[in-house]
């Protein structure tokens, strides 16, 4: 899957961003459907030590799919991130295949009434 990664208001180092496409890669795991992907990668100017901020956006056919983490780390926020993204692309699919199956009945209950 293709994804693209910018790193806001510095520069990321390359196991981080190979970290990110290993963990973005395994939502192929779970739908085969998407179509690409873009990771911001945010530092946030605050006291707290958790001022790191990583947002996934995926794009899949129908819908985008989008999560937004704040961690001590980047890889933290990533692995928060793409656990909320497994659960949107969960549900999407579940809507998916009851929008096929009611249109599969719908189809089968006008062939029956046409005879």
């Amino acid at each position: 899957m293709k994804i693209r990664v910018q790193s806001i208001h510095f520069n990321a180092d390359q196991k981080l961003l190979e970290f990110i496409q290993k963990k973005v890669d395994k939502l192929d795991q779970f739908f085969d459907q998407i179509i690409g992907g873009e990771v911001y990668l945010k530092l946030e100017n605050v006291e707290d030590e958790a001022n790191k901020i990583s947002e996934i956006k995926l794009i899949v056919p129908g819908v985008t799919l989008f999560a937004k983490e704040q961690c001590k780390s980047f890889e933290e926020a990533t692995d928060l991130a793409i656990e909320s993204l497994k659960k949107q692309i969960n549900k999407h699919k579940d809507k998916t295949r009851i929008k096929l199956s009611e249109h599969k009945e719908l189809l089968n209950a006008n062939e029956v009434s046409d005879y």
